[in-house]
C-alpha cells in the first residue's frame, strides 16, 4: 500500500516554465559574482560546468561537493576567496532569490494537497533534483506557502549524491526514508527526470500543467493530469490515519 507521495517542485508544486525562471535566475546570480569581483560571464560558465558535474555523480560525493570544486577550478579560487563567494551565494538564495517569484502562477493547490495528505497519515518528500543548497529550496517552498518542515525529507545538494534522471537518486531516497518502492508515488512534472522512478517499481503520476518532454516520449505510457487531476486522485486515497486507528 502507498503511504508515501514523493513531490517534485518546480513546475509541479509550483507553477512555472523552466526557462522562465532559468533566466531571471541567471540574470541575478550574476550580479552576485559580479559583486565579488568576478567576471560574470565566466561565472555563469562555471554555474552550468558545475550543474554538469552534479548530473553526473556517481553517489562518492556529496553534489555540493561536486559543484564547488569544478566552479573553484575554472573561476581559479583559493579556499578563502571561495568560502566567500559561498556565504554570498547564500545570502542570495534568501534575499534577491525572491526576484524569481515573479514568474510563478499561483494556485491554490498545493499547500491544500500537502497539508490534507499529511493529515490523512501520508508521508510526504520533496523529490526536488538536488541541485540548489538547501535555503534555496526553503526560499522556493515559500513562494507556495509551505516550509521543509512539511517533509519527512527534502533533497538539496549537501545531502545527495546523485541527481535526477539517474535511478539511483530514488535509491538514495528509498533508503534514507526507510521505504520500499511499492509504498511511494512519485509526482512530477518532467517526463524523464521524473517517471524514471518507475523503473525501480515506484508508482508515478506526470503533472501537465508545466509540462517538461524534451525527449518526446509517449506520456499515455504514464499516469498523468493537471495538477486539479492530481489533486482529485490523491485526495481518493484511503485514509491512513483511520486505519492506523483502527489497527
Amino acid at each position: 500500500m502507498v503511504d508515501t507521495i514523493m513531490f517534485d517542485l518546480d513546475g509541479t508544486l509550483l507553477g512555472f516554465s523552466q526557462k522562465e525562471f532559468v533566466d531571471i535566475y541567471f540574470r541575478e546570480l550574476q550580479k552576485v559574482f559580479a559583486g565579488s569581483g568576478m567576471d560574470s560571464a565566466l561565472s555563469v560558465k562555471a554555474v552550468w560546468a558545475g550543474t554538469k558535474a552534479m548530473v553526473a555523480n556517481n553517489g562518492e560525493k556529496l553534489n555540493k561537493d561536486r559543484f564547488w570544486t569544478v566552479f573553484a577550478e575554472i573561476m581559479g579560487l583559493d579556499n578563502n576567496a571561495l568560502k566567500a563567494v559561498e556565504d554570498a551565494s547564500d545570502r542570495f538564495y534568501v534575499n534577491e532569490f525572491n526576484i524569481a517569484r515573479s514568474v510563478m502562477k499561483p494556485n491554490d493547490i498545493s499547500k491544500r494537497l500537502v497539508k490534507t495528505m499529511i493529515s490523512k497519515g501520508y508521508k510526504i518528500v520533496l523529490a526536488t533534483n538536488p541541485l540548489f543548497p538547501l535555503n534555496a529550496v526553503a526560499t522556493r517552498l515559500g513562494w507556495a506557502e509551505l516550509t521543509p518542515e512539511d517533509f519527512i525529507l527534502v533533497t538539496h545538494y549537501a545531502n545527495s549524491t546523485y541527481c535526477k534522471p539517474n535511478i539511483k537518486y530514488y535509491q538514495e531516497i528509498l533508503e534514507k526514508i526507510d521505504k520500499k518502492p511499492e509504498q511511494c508515488i512519485m509526482v512530477g512534472n518532467n517526463a524523464s527526470e521524473d517517471m524514471c522512478a518507475g523503473a525501480l517499481g515506484i508508482k508515478t503520476f506526470l503533472v501537465t500543467d508545466y509540462l517538461e518532454n524534451e525527449s518526446g516520449m509517449d506520456i499515455s505510457v504514464f499516469q498523468h493530469g493537471s495538477l486539479d487531476e492530481l489533486e482529485a486522485y490523491l485526495l481518493s486515497f484511503p485514509d491512513l490515519s483511520d486505519l492506523r486507528n483502527f489497527l
